[in-house]
């Protein structure tokens, strides 16, 4: 083996290392991010549910206090068709 092909031999085994140097930082970089993207997630998903297991017992009351509005907006409308047809009966009796 000559002087060039030895140089040449250690140049391309530098090359090599260099690169693989560069391609375990690659990996280990995408390895960090597949799992800090990952943790984002369960922390919005994780956050989600906290906020609505938090926010639950106002939600419950809003939607109890509406059911007892409407069922009381249906009752003043049964009461107004009742005294309308009341009206309209004492109507047919005075003509």
């Amino acid at each position: 083996m000559t002087d060039e092909e030895r140089s040449l031999l250690e140049r391309t085994y530098k090359l090599a290392e260099e690169n693989n140097e560069i391609l375990r930082a690659m990996r280990r970089a995408n390895r960090f991010s597949t799992i800090m993207r990952v943790l984002y997630w369960v922390a919005i998903i994780g956050l989600s549910f906290g906020a609505y297991y938090l926010i639950q017992p106002y939600l419950n009351a809003t939607m109890d206090a509406y059911s007892k509005l409407s069922g009381n907006i249906q009752g003043v409308e049964n009461n107004i068709n009742s005294a309308q047809s009341t009206l309209d009966t004492l109507k047919g009796y005075l003509k």
